[in-house]
Formats: structure tokens, C-alpha cells, sequence
């Protein structure tokens, strides 16, 4: 293999348009993202405009990457394809870093690899996290983001990094969505997560509702009402974020519990924009292991990784 081989990826997720570079030996060398623009008072894009703002995001990011990219020649080409690995998983933005990533394969005549979003934010966990022993391993892993709030359990898939099973998770809405919900009612610009957390650093949750898990599954709406009410009462934002993180740290710490009853000693991951949360990894980082904030968050990082691995298995 070409020692100054790369793998070059794209994820384009509903917010965030990103390329990554790994080289062969498996280390990230560039980890790019743009967040997509977002109006003051909107909870998030239609699909239509995410594509939209991908495909005019691209180019710049590209060119980006192309000081990276030169003198080295590109072995193959990923892209996220679907949000997760299972029947019927579709969002059109994905079709953007899709197309880019079949014409930079093209263009390089090297071969092309799809995966999952939700893959490849266990792989940046585990990559991040130094725990890629786990690859061909029984583990667990969170994805926790304002898509998604699953509970997995990853085992050895053959030609795949991994099979993903969903064992557990929300039953209404997502986990960054009460936190974005939250954050826009009181004023604060989507996505909320990193004010939101800052404004709950040094506060303390005025209440402690009682928190609606069953087993690896969690109800999460009913705090959305809750934070926007205490809003209209007191109007304290950090009083409101405080109460948000704990009852979504809570919710999270009684699933673990839970799970690992079910899967003794099972090692567990923790992924996804929710959990580069500083307040909630204090809570959760006992239980499992956590990347760090930027491969937390939507990236392509992982995808490049599972590019090389799928690579190499040719």
C-alpha cells in the first residue's frame, strides 16, 4: 500500500457539512465541518434547505482540504449515506456528500464506500476515545443527538466494522431536541447545546422532575413543557438549562444502569453532539468511554476511518 495513501470522507448531516483525511495507519490528519445557517427563532431546516446549504458548502470545504490532499494519492472515497443501518433509513441531505464523494472517487479512480451517519460516530467515539480494540467485540453505544437517542449494541459484522442493533432509546423526541426546544424558547440560536451548557455550569436546577425510563427506553418530551414554563414564571435561562442538562443526564445515567443489569461488564460508548456536554460526561464518564467534543459532534472523521478498514478488507 502507498505509505502516503489517504482515505478522504464526507458526512453531510441535517446542520453540519463535513470532510475528513485519514492516512493508512489510521490517524485522522484533517477533521473539517461548517455548520449550516440556521434563522434566529427556527428549531432546525427542512431537508430541502440543508441540501441546499450542503451543496454551497462543498466546494469551499474542498478546496480546504486540498492542501492536505496534495502530493498523496486518494486509496478511496466515503460518504454517510443514510442516517442509520436499517430498512428504509433515508434523508435527502446525505445526497450531497454522496455525490461529492462518487466524483472526488471518480475523479481519483479509487474505489467508494457508503455507510451509515450512526456508524461513523461510533468509529470517531472509538477513534477518539482509544478504544478501537473493540472492533470485532460485543460493546454498547449511545448515540445521543438532536436526530437521534438510541441505545446500540455493536458485534462483530463480517465484512462490516461492526452490526448495530437498536436495543433501546427515546420513545418521542430526541435528546438535542429538548435542549434545542428548550434554548429557542428562550432566545438562545439553534443548535442550543453549547449555550445551554454554558449558561448551566454554575447553576442548580431549581426542581427535579421525575425522569420516564422503562428498561433501555426514556421518555423525553415532558421536560420541554416543564423548562418552558419555568421560563415564563422566573424568566432565568440558567436556571431552565440547568434543569434541562440534569433531567437529560439522569434520563441517560438510569439507562446506563439499566443496560449494563442486562449486559454486565459490557463496555460502553458514548456518541454523538449531546454527549460532548462537559455537565452530562461528569455524570456518565464512571460508566463508559467518551470522545472528545469535535469527534462527538456531527463529523467525517469516523466515516474516513470505516472507508480505510473497508479498504483494506478488499
Amino acid at each position: 500500500m502507498n505509505k502516503d495513501g489517504v482515505f478522504l470522507a464526507f458526512d453531510t448531516s441535517n446542520y453540519t457539512t463535513s470532510c475528513a483525511v485519514c492516512d493508512v495507519d489510521g490517524k485522522v490528519i484533517l477533521s473539517l465541518k461548517r455548520l449550516l445557517p440556521v434563522a434566529d427563532g427556527e428549531r432546525g431546516l427542512r431537508q430541502s434547505d440543508a441540501l441546499f446549504h450542503h451543496t454551497a458548502a462543498l466546494p469551499a470545504i474542498i478546496e480546504e482540504a486540498s492542501s492536505t490532499l496534495a502530493g498523496r494519492e486518494i486509496l478511496a472515497v466515503g460518504a454517510s449515506e443514510r442516517p442509520r443501518d436499517k430498512a428504509g433509513s433515508y434523508m435527502p441531505c446525505f445526497l450531497a456528500g454522496i455525490s461529492a464523494a462518487k466524483a472526488a472517487a471518480a475523479g481519483a479512480q479509487s474505489a467508494y464506500f457508503g455507510f451509515s451517519h450512526q456508524c461513523g460516530h461510533i468509529a470517531a467515539a472509538l477513534y477518539s476515545a482509544g478504544r478501537e480494540d473493540l472492533y470485532g467485540k460485543r460493546f454498547a453505544a449511545f448515540h445521543v443527538s438532536g436526530g437521534t437517542t438510541d441505545v446500540l449494541l455493536c458485534e462483530a459484522g463480517g465484512d462490516h466494522p461492526f452490526e448495530v442493533t437498536r436495543i433501546g432509546g427515546t420513545l418521542d423526541i430526541n435528546a438535542g431536541q429538548a435542549i434545542d426546544r428548550a434554548g429557542v424558547a428562550m432566545g438562545l440560536h439553534f443548535p442550543c447545546g453549547a449555550e445551554l451548557e454554558k449558561l448551566a455550569q454554575d447553576a442548580v436546577p431549581a426542581e427535579k422532575p421525575r425522569i420516564c425510563v422503562k428498561g433501555l427506553d426514556c421518555n423525553l418530551s415532558g421536560i420541554e413543557n416543564k423548562a418552558i414554563k419555568l421560563y415564563s414564571e422566573n424568566g432565568d435561562r440558567s436556571a431552565v438549562a440547568a434543569l434541562v442538562i440534569d433531567f437529560v443526564s439522569r434520563t441517560l445515567e438510569k439507562i446506563t444502569e439499566n443496560l449494563l443489569n442486562r449486559y454486565p461488564n459490557i463496555p460502553i460508548i458514548y456518541a454523538g453532539g449531546v454527549m460532548s456536554c462537559k455537565i452530562i460526561r461528569k455524570r456518565l464518564e464512571k460508566y463508559g468511554s467518551f470522545a472528545e467534543p469535535r469527534f462527538s459532534s456531527d463529523n467525517a472523521a469516523g466515516i474516513a476511518l470505516l472507508t480505510g478498514r473497508a479498504y483494506n478488507n478488499l
